[in-house]
């Protein structure tokens, strides 16, 4: 169950990828990507990616921010916990699957999990 606890944190879907400035559909992309962090990942795993919502925490969802976090995310995996959603090791669910968004959609989201990484030293 802690194993799909962690997963689910680390997928919790994501939503941009880096725009240049001279790409337009990099640019639509990036735009599609915050859009669908903010309608279906940001009510679990916060706009700030921190997983610091009511949800996110009775979820047990992690800190994207983290780079300790980032460093677990791999995104083969990402893409399955996306498309597919995840289950609890009772079968609750965790997070639903996307099955709406498109291939590059999805990889919108986790490019936008990876966007979420702290650049800030970490404090002790």
């Amino acid at each position: 169950m802690k194993k799909a606890i962690v997963i689910a944190a680390i997928f919790g879907l994501a939503a941009t990828i880096s725009a240049r400035a001279d790409d337009a559909t990099n640019n639509a992309t990036a735009d599609s990507a915050t859009n669908n962090w903010t309608a279906d990942c940001a009510k679990c795993h916060g706009a700030d990616g921190k997983g610091q919502t009511k949800m996110g925490q009775r979820l047990g969802c992690r800190d994207f921010t983290d780079a300790k976090v980032q460093a677990d995310i791999k995104d083969d995996a990402a893409f399955k916990a996306l498309r597919e959603g995840l289950k609890s090791d009772d079968g609750k669910t965790l997070m639903k699957p996307f099955d709406a968004l498109s291939d590059d959609q999805i990889k919108g989201l986790i490019a936008y999990v990876h966007s979420l990484k702290s650049t800030a030293p970490a404090t002790k």
